[in-house]
């Protein structure tokens, strides 16, 4: 009798690690026959944007995302430079659209940052988007994103493209970002649910933003999963705008990423119980949105759900189990799904030659997996060294 209850219990556990790798191909093969929207423009609003850009203690990229965002198209909005514990004596700003904030004490979060800019609106602007120091912004951004405003949603999720690929380790988190945005955005809000929020590029009525984070003061990293959560409790769905572009600076030096993926890694923890929540609302409910993007907050992140199916296979294998060769059914559907994601989203040859590097890429966040406890306290922003002359044209 015991006998069957560990084998039961061990059969639980490998299908909760195990579904994770075959759970991408079966949204790809839903995503595949079903009929995608087009969501055209109607022009029943002129959103007024605030366009929220943060920076802590770094300022030398500031100057190139302020000028991407001076040459949009869409000229409604202000741009609000929340300059958190930076020395801002040599920074001078002659368009008067750029208001530069400079808190006298520090604040040390986003959420903080980005009320601090609220707090000092110019005008009662309906809408805001957050965009990070480091990011620069293709000149339709505010066009795609109004594209989906214009539609009813409320929130709004661009995509973020990799500012450089200098570096074997800057193409392999581009190539862990594909893969997410793919199946995470454009797949999961295409099957009806709502695409996760990626920390920038993302746009918000400003009552919704209010609604879910101003009695919520989040500390640390994560304030991003706490406000999907927010949202799709509401039974609101975050659009997936694909061309809403935004180039991010990706992690070039092994130990900003060690770094970057502790306080990554340490939200998860935080957080993941969150689906949970969704997950029974989902159910009681009878939503689709909130069930699905409930799956997809327990799922573990990559690295660590990749090591723990690699362990019970070779458990398994041990065991001369049967189970083997399930576990190799299922990663060969894994490898497929992540090479449909880089293919559908055309990824650079750089990071196809990359991949050859994905175990050096994995024993790295194993490290920051050891340093995850704590991670927050440590350091709240990651360290960039980007040249501040790149635009948009020359990144595309």
């Amino acid at each position: 009798m015991l006998g069957d209850l560990l084998f039961f219990i061990w059969c639980l556990v490998q299908l909760f690690i195990g579904y994770n790798l075959v759970l991408p191909f079966l949204f790809f093969l839903w995503y595949s026959v079903i009929k995608k929207k087009n969501w055209r423009r109607t022009e029943f609003q002129q959103p007024d944007y605030a366009i929220i850009v943060t920076a802590y203690e770094q300022t030398h990229l500031l100057y190139a995302v302020t000028n991407s965002i001076l040459q949009s198209t869409y000229k409604n909005y202000l741009i609000y430079v929340v300059a958190d514990k930076c020395d801002v004596s040599n920074l001078h700003f002659t368009d008067d659209r750029i208001v530069l904030l400079r808190p006298p004490e520090t604040l040390g979060s986003n959420t903080r940052s980005h009320f601090y800019a609220i707090n000092h609106f110019q005008r009662a602007h309906t809408h805001l988007t957050i965009i990070d120091s480091d990011n620069i912004v293709e000149r339709n951004y505010l066009e795609e994103l109004n594209r989906y405003f214009d539609n009813g949603f409320k929130a709004v999720q661009g995509i973020r493209k990799p500012k450089n690929l200098n570096t074997t380790l800057a193409c392999l988190d581009a190539a862990r970002d594909i893969y997410y945005h793919y199946y995470d955005a454009e797949v999961l809000f295409n099957l009806g649910s709502s695409a996760t929020l990626s920390g920038s590029g993302m746009a918000f009525t400003v009552q919704l933003y209010r609604e879910c984070l101003e009695n919520n003061d989040v500390s640390g990293a994560g304030f991003d999963k706490v406000l999907q959560y927010a949202i799709v409790q509401r039974n609101l769905r975050i659009a997936y705008a694909p061309n809403a572009v935004v180039y991010d600076e990706k992690t070039a030096a092994s130990d900003q990423l060690v770094n970057q993926r502790a306080r990554w890694i340490n939200t998860w923890f935080k957080y993941s119980f969150l689906g949970w929540g969704l997950l029974a609302k989902g159910i009681g409910k009878a939503s689709r949105n909130q069930f699905l993007f409930g799956i997809v907050l327990l799922r573990p992140p990559l690295f660590i759900f990749l090591i723990l199916s690699g362990l019970f296979f070779l458990v398994n294998i041990v065991l001369l189990n049967v189970f083997a060769l399930w576990w190799l059914v299922a990663f060969a559907l894994f490898i497929t799904s992540f090479f449909i994601a880089l293919s559908a989203s055309h990824a650079d040859k750089r990071i196809y030659d990359s991949l050859r590097n994905i175990p050096k890429f994995m024993w790295l966040q194993v490290q920051s997996l050891l340093k995850a406890k704590g991670a927050n306290k440590r350091s709240v922003a990651t360290k960039h060294t980007g040249d501040n002359s790149k635009t948009a044209a020359n990144e595309n």
